[in-house]
Formats: structure tokens, sequence, C-alpha cells
């Protein structure tokens, strides 16, 4: 009896409790985990919180920060199950949503007609794209409030080209993880397609895609590459980017980088960065230590960080003359070499 009292008395007190302070609560009940986006779980906050009781599903449907990001599987058997939580997400959201597209099929018809509604207050969409599945479904230009852009390649997609094509205006970050573009398609974008973007990574399979991209989008702040850094750059003139601030270049090539270095030097003698800030290059083998000086000399940039990653070889004295050429810039390498 008395276990019962105590029992009350303390679902009394929460009851009680102010609508902020149940609000700062259950923003700590979320996942920790920032970077997963988890479907709709009954077990898990926010969906849980909805089933204790009445108030505290009232204050938790109200509070848009909690339904802000979902994971739809495009593909489910149990779609039609899931489709009313999913739709409860979106409304609940009541603005910025950041949306993860599990993709197993590419019937995108019924996924489609429920995001319709909300396509423009979808700002962060990562597509993730499993075996099985031969292209992507899903076309960026859609949604129209767009900000941020993932595309994941788990399968063997190929027909990618078309779904990134034309970005939404607004669209300042693009993510391509084991997605392949070549220098045709590229070429076939319209010349504004990417103007908007700031950051972008990317997967490339010869460094003459190079220009290309930097032509596509010339407000881009930030740069990583990821590929094969062979063949040449084909340009009859050095290319200005006046707005290019981070330069990031992994080579994953399986070759033995002892016996075959990495072309970067082809992008270093191409290229003018002005407002070049930081460098990092990761497994590219020998070092092309003049070619950098070079674009340093010739750029006349502000570079405050080198960093070096993998294997990479490279002198004593040559990140000495950077020194004495840029007496702030700091380096670093991990491991040392």
């Amino acid at each position: 009896m008395q276990s019962n009292n105590s029992h009350n008395a303390l679902h009394s007190t929460i009851c009680r409790l102010p609508t902020e302070l149940l609000c700062q609560i259950f923003l700590y009940c979320m996942p920790e985990d920032e970077e997963w986006t988890p479907g709709p779980d009954p077990s898990l906050a926010p969906m849980l919180l909805t089933t204790i009781c009445r108030r505290w599903r009232d204050v938790a449907v109200d509070i848009p920060s909690l339904w802000r990001k979902l994971r739809l599987e495009v593909g489910d058997s149990d779609w039609q199950k899931k489709a009313f939580c999913y739709e409860s997400y979106l409304k609940r959201s009541q603005g910025r949503q950041s949306l993860t597209l599990e993709i197993r099929d590419e019937d995108w018809t019924v996924p489609r007609s429920l995001l319709q509604p909300y396509v423009h207050q979808i700002s962060n969409l990562s597509i993730e794209l499993f075996p099985g599945v031969d292209s992507c479904p899903v076309v960026a230009a859609d949604f129209g409030g767009l900000q941020e852009l993932s595309v994941h390649n788990y399968g063997t997609a190929e027909a990618i080209a078309n779904s990134v094509a034309q970005l939404p205006p607004n669209v300042h970050s693009l993510k391509l993880t084991n997605v392949w573009l070549t220098k045709r398609e590229l070429s076939g974008f319209n010349p504004l397609a990417w103007a908007s973007l700031t950051s972008l990574e990317i997967m490339v399979e010869e460094l003459n895609l190079i220009p290309c991209l930097l032509r596509l989008c010339p407000n881009l702040s930030s740069l990583t590459m990821i590929g094969n850094f062979t063949g040449e750059i084909e340009t009859s003139e050095i290319l200005e980017h006046t707005k290019l601030q981070s330069l990031h270049l992994d080579e994953a090539s399986d070759v033995d980088t002892r016996e075959n270095a990495s072309r970067i030097f082809e992008l270093f003698d191409a290229v003018t960065l002005p407002n070049l800030r930081e460098v990092k290059v990761c497994n590219i083998g020998r070092w092309p230590h003049e070619e950098f000086k070079e674009l340093l000399e010739r750029s006349q940039c502000p570079l405050e960080r080198l960093t070096f990653d993998g294997f990479v070889i490279r002198k004593k004295e040559e990140l000495a003359e950077y020194v004495t050429l840029l007496p702030l810039l700091k380096i670093a390498m991990y491991p040392h070499y």
C-alpha cells in the first residue's frame, strides 16, 4: 500500500513539472549519436514519450525539434504500417527536417506521394542506396528547401548523375560516397547546376575532372577529393578559383605509391588559389614539392595549415622552405615517415 502511494506521489510530481522543464528533459532523452538518424521506434524517444501519459504526449508532439530527424526505408515490407509514423514525424517537425532515405527498391511512387507536401521543409537529405538498386530514383531538384545533400552508394548503382544534375538553389553542401561521376556527365550539367555549393566531397577517377568541378562550383570554399589521381589535366591556361580555402586530397588507389607516384603535381600546376588556407594530403606517395611551392608563390595565398596523412614521402628541407615562405604556417604529419 505504501509502495503504491509512493508511486502515485512520484507520478503526480512528474505530471506537475513545468512544460519548459519537461521540454528540456525530453530533449535529453533523444539518442546521443548526432550522426545517426533512427527510424520511428516505439521503444525510443521521441515516440516512447508519447505513450507515457496524455500530458507527455501533448508536450512531446508540440516540440518540433524532437521530430526533425527521420530515417525512411524505401522498399520495406512493412511500408504501409510505418507510413503513418513517417507522416507523423513530417507533420510534427513543423519546419526544417533532416531526412535519411534508405533505398532498397527503385519504386519511388508511394514514397514520393508521402513526401510531396513536405519537400520544401526538408533541409538535410541523405540518400543511401543498397545492393539490388541499379539507379537512384530520387531527384534532388524536387526538394526545393534543400541545403545539404549526401548520397551513399553501398551497392553497385551507377545511374546517379541524373539525381544530382541540378541542385536546388540553396544547397551549399554535397557529399558523394562511392559515387563516381565521369567528365562526360559533369560536362553535360547546366553551368549553374552546382553554383551554390560551398562544400563538396567527391570521388574522382582522373585528375582531368578537376577543372570541370572548379568551373561548376565558383563559390566552393571546401573541396575533398578521394580517388585515383592519374592522367593529365587538359587545360590551355591556369585556372583561378578565388573562393577555395580548404583542399583535401586522398589517394584511394591500390597501386604501390612508392613506385607509382601520384600525379597531384598536375593539379598544382593547373590552378591558382589566392584564398587557400588549408591543405591536407593522404597516401599520395612522393610529395611534389616544387610544384606546390610554385602554387604558393603564384597564388600568394594565406596558407595556415599543411597536413600529411598516411603514406606521403617528403623531405625536412622541403618543409623548411614552406615555413620560410609562410612563417605562420603549421605543418602536421600523421604518421611520421
